[in-house]
């Protein structure tokens, strides 16, 4: 039985007698959300397939929470199931070349390469708290500048291991973990841990430790600082420096967001003969670099929005530096990066990359539709190194989403997502993405 499982054991052992004690049943709350979710992707350039993807799914995510039982020491519980349905994707649409490869845009893949019916998961979090600090062990979605899960499909992205998150101390939250697998958001296998570069699903490298620790503290009501440290074993050491604030200005208000990263190589990355393993970095790489495939970022960036009434206009540039692209946990199936530049289709973080970010949204309230939102998104980078050769790119996003506010359907989302991408260093894409959500309240 692995640690994971044993601490679960004596969790519920607890529990089965503390059930009924203090908060435990009182507090719990369950949610079943439904996410209808349709994709189709037009991959314009080059003749390799797919030429084009689509994919259109009914997911159902069920959340349950418990509270704590009473006395100075505190257990609970809680519980996520996952379940994706298909409802339409063919071969063609679908895309993928074997049963070892990852699966499609949205659903896991059959051994003839077409999308399975359907697939699921459940996870179970065990948790214990103690004053203003909590453990948490098993099923995890953290959402940090080293760490953040994925939620861009029909199903989220789970990671497995433990955290513990404490707030002690007025204005300071503390947190540190240690992760060991992660299920795609395409899947219902753990699968290890890896980055760009090195997550190819037959011939890649992967790892079972990623640590990570750092915390965030409120200078001041509007003003708060960060610091996070992420080392995925073997692959990478991370640091990570960020301040956000905010300004009353004029009739409005301006949000400054300051994000600073260090990244290095560990363990056999840091080797020539780790890196002829397979424990490699995407990035700018001579033929006879002596140091090809090791890990060497740094990437900084700032993004400021100003936000009058229902406007909100919002301009970026960040800058990756060093002969590695940017370094995130990614097994290959759908992975997030904590920059400005992580949008809809790219992400913007090549090496010698300079990104250069507009964005522009509107709340209809006040026009007299409440709950309609619209967002548009410009990205244009260049100096992408490239053995010597730079190359540039550029996105286009735009976001429609509104959400009813009364009547029986209330809380009903709607979601339009288009985006165009046009790349020196990658295919052309276009991409729709229509999504329609609903959350219902169990308990």
């Amino acid at each position: 039985m692995n640690k994971s499982s044993l601490a679960l054991a004596i969790a519920a052992g607890v529990l089965a007698q503390q059930a009924f004690a203090g908060g435990f049943v009182e507090d719990s709350k369950a949610t079943l959300g439904l996410r209808n979710f349709y994709i189709n992707q037009d991959n314009r350039e080059g003749t390799a397939n797919p030429s084009k993807q689509e994919e259109w799914g009914q997911g159902f995510i069920f959340n349950y929470t418990s509270g704590y039982t009473e006395g100075t020491v505190g257990f609970g519980v809680d519980a996520l199931g996952l379940l994706g349905v298909r409802l339409d994707s063919g071969k063609g649409t679908h895309y993928n070349a074997g049963s070892d490869s990852y699966g499609g845009t949205v659903f896991p893949s059959e051994g003839d390469g077409r999308a399975v019916d359907d697939f699921g998961s459940i996870g179970v979090t065990g948790k214990v708290r103690i004053s203003k600090t909590e453990a948490r062990i098993g099923t995890l979605q953290p959402k940090l500048p080293v760490v953040s899960f994925n939620d861009g499909r029909l199903l989220p992205q789970t990671f497995e291991g433990g955290q513990v998150t404490s707030n002690e101390i007025d204005g300071l939250t503390l947190v540190g973990g240690q992760l060991e697998h992660a299920k795609g958001r395409n899947s219902s296998d753990a699968r290890g841990l890896s980055i760009g570069g090195a997550n190819n699903a037959q011939t890649g490298q992967f790892s079972n430790k990623f640590y990570y620790a750092g915390g965030d503290y409120k200078v001041t009501k509007d003003l708060t600082a960060q610091y996070y440290y992420g080392n995925l074993e073997d692959f990478y050491n991370q640091h990570f420096l960020g301040l956000t604030h905010l300004l009353p200005v004029g009739p409005g208000s301006l949000k400054s967001d300051l994000r600073y990263f260090y990244s290095d190589s560990d363990g056999k990355n840091s080797s020539a003969a780790g890196r002829l393993e397979g424990y490699r970095s995407s990035g700018n790489w001579a033929t006879t670099d002596a140091d090809r495939y090791e890990v060497d970022n740094k990437t900084w960036s700032a993004f400021f929005t100003y936000t009058l009434g229902s406007h909100a206009a919002s301009l970026g540039y960040q800058q990756v530096s060093g002969d590695s692209a940017f370094p995130f946990l990614n097994q290959g199936d759908g992975a997030t990066a904590y920059l400005i530049t992580d949008r809809q289709i790219g992400k913007f973080l090549s090496a010698g990359e300079r990104t250069w970010v507009a964005e522009y949204g509107y709340d209809f309230a006040k026009a007299g539709v409440p709950g309609l939102k619209a967002v548009a998104t410009y990205l244009k980078g260049t100096n992408i190194e490239t053995q010597g050769k730079d190359q540039g790119e550029w996105e286009r996003d735009f976001r429609l989403d509104y959400t009813l506010q009364d009547g029986p359907l209330k809380g009903l989302g709607l979601s339009w997502r288009n985006a165009a991408l046009r790349s020196d260093a990658t295919r052309d894409q276009d991409e729709n993405r229509l999504i329609v959500s609903y959350t219902l309240t169990l308990l």
